[in-house]
């Protein structure tokens, strides 16, 4: 993938993280439903009573209005009631875990169908009832029941209750934190398949001579998406090589440099201001990080869960232990793939656009420093995340984060040695393993016995 593919790929991630689409799509074809099949009914309906209709739905239109005001008023209290109760729940779990994992509970699907059930359901029985006409409150006509749209009401009735209780069992288990690390380690999967999937036109190349001219931000927010080709473009017309100053992810912050350009030697853009344009329309700013190609944005919220639940409010390790396991198998997977930058060329073969990565060192920054911030005095996580250094060794490239997991492994054990009761044999095991694994060796722990970092 390269760029947006402009627009279509982000909004077809701003379409699957918001929580309207599904609901608008039920309401009108409820609303098309509820005026054709009536005007069905009207075809079908002989008057005789032995007519199969009549056996679908026996009621006059007093009854028809009963039925059908009664499922709207249900449905729409129900609707309202329940959402409200999950907002409740919602804003006591973000206090609890994270805010940001409310954005992957709207992007949940079984939400967005319960929610276009209910609604679908509620707007049909309106479009319905206003059919049903009575022979008291028409001149010259008929009563009109529409026996088969009211047994259609009915039966989306009980699948909207149906659907009520599926909710709330979906609901209650999304809400265990155990269910949001496993959605936030499956939205991580689902975003390295995108992204880091994307070839690029060389693994390395050489900027031209001379001092590189600052590109400033016309606004402020977090690169979300790029359009690679347009820059490559823009590059290209300017006659120089782009190099982007932010990796997806970060923060832009309005006049200062999101990019450098660089020229060959005595030579300057033809039309800056243009330049600036081109770079403004294609790295695309939002005021919130999506996941849609941000590889480090799902590594994120699992550490904001790991240091809330290390927080003195909280104080519970034992999620903090268990999100510490997702950030090793995140960090396991991410230091197996490269980490270099992405290099676009333009037909001619010239170097173009440098896309920054997010390096290995980052990614293991991000995964452990704030948490070993808030690990002093707890045991347990210093252990795992002793385990977590040994798992992260073992699948990284031999020797390539070497110091940096060693560098981190003296910060475990000097917490370890100075807040907790852990001892000193037990802390040097730990040291040994890591070089161990390090080295391509996993040596394996006596029967029955786990190995010491993970006790």
């Amino acid at each position: 993938m390269t760029g947006f593919r402009h627009a279509g790929s982000l909004v077809r991630a701003r379409l699957r993280s918001s929580l309207w689409p599904l609901p608008l799509l039920a309401v009108t074809v409820a609303v098309a439903l509820g005026i054709v099949l009536p005007r069905l009914d009207d075809v079908l309906d002989s008057g005789d009573p032995g007519h199969p209709l009549a056996f679908v739905f026996g009621g006059g239109p007093a009854a028809a209005r009963d039925l059908l005001a009664a499922i709207a008023g249900s449905l729409i209290s129900v609707t309202g009631v329940t959402f409200s109760l999950t907002v409740v729940a919602l804003q006591l779990g973000s206090s609890q875990y994270s805010p940001r994992l409310l954005q992957t509970f709207v992007s949940d699907r079984v939400v967005q169908m319960t929610l276009a059930q209910l609604v679908g359901t509620f707007v049909y029985a309106l479009t319905v009832l206003r059919t049903v006409r009575t022979a008291e409150a028409t001149e010259g006509e008929q009563a009109f029941v529409p026996r088969l749209s009211i047994s259609l009401a009915y039966l989306a009735t009980l699948g909207s209750v149906a659907a009520l209780v599926l909710f709330l069992g979906h609901l209650a288990r999304s809400l265990r934190v155990e269910t949001m690390l496993r959605d936030v380690h499956d939205e991580a999967r689902a975003t390295w398949s995108r992204a880091l999937a994307t070839d690029d036109d060389g693994t390395d190349g050489d900027l031209p001579r001379g001092v590189p001219v600052a590109v400033p931000a016309r606004g402020s927010g977090f690169v979300v998406a790029l359009d690679e080709e347009r820059l490559v473009a823009a590059a290209r017309d300017a006659g120089g090589t782009l190099v982007l100053a932010q990796r997806m992810g970060d923060s832009v912050v309005e006049g200062v440099p999101v990019a450098h350009v660089w020229h060959p030697a005595g030579s300057r853009p033809a039309d800056p201001e243009a330049l600036a344009r081109s770079v403004q329309r294609s790295v695309r700013l939002s005021y919130e990080r999506v996941p849609d190609q941000d590889v480090a944005y799902s590594l994120r919220k699992v550490v904001d869960i790991a240091v809330r639940a290390l927080s003195p409010g909280i104080n519970d390790p034992t999620t903090a232990v268990h999100a510490l396991s997702h950030v090793s198998a995140m960090l396991g997977e991410l230091v197996s793939r490269p980490a270099t930058a992405r290099y676009r060329r333009d037909v001619d073969g010239d170097l173009r656009l440098v896309v920054p990565p997010w390096t290995h060192r980052a990614l293991l920054e991000l995964g452990l420093e704030e948490v070993l911030q808030f690990a002093t005095g707890q045991p347990a996580v210093l252990r795992r995340a002793a385990s977590l250094l040994r798992e992260v060794a073992w699948r990284a490239p031999r020797g390539s984060l070497a110091p940096e997991l060693r560098e981190a492994m003296d910060r475990v054990a000097e917490l370890a040695a100075d807040s907790t009761t852990v001892p000193r044999r037990e802390i040097q095991e730990w040291r040994t393993a890591l070089d161990e694994a390090s080295a391509g060796r996993w040596p394996p722990a006596p029967p029955g016995e786990p190995p010491s970092a993970d006790r």
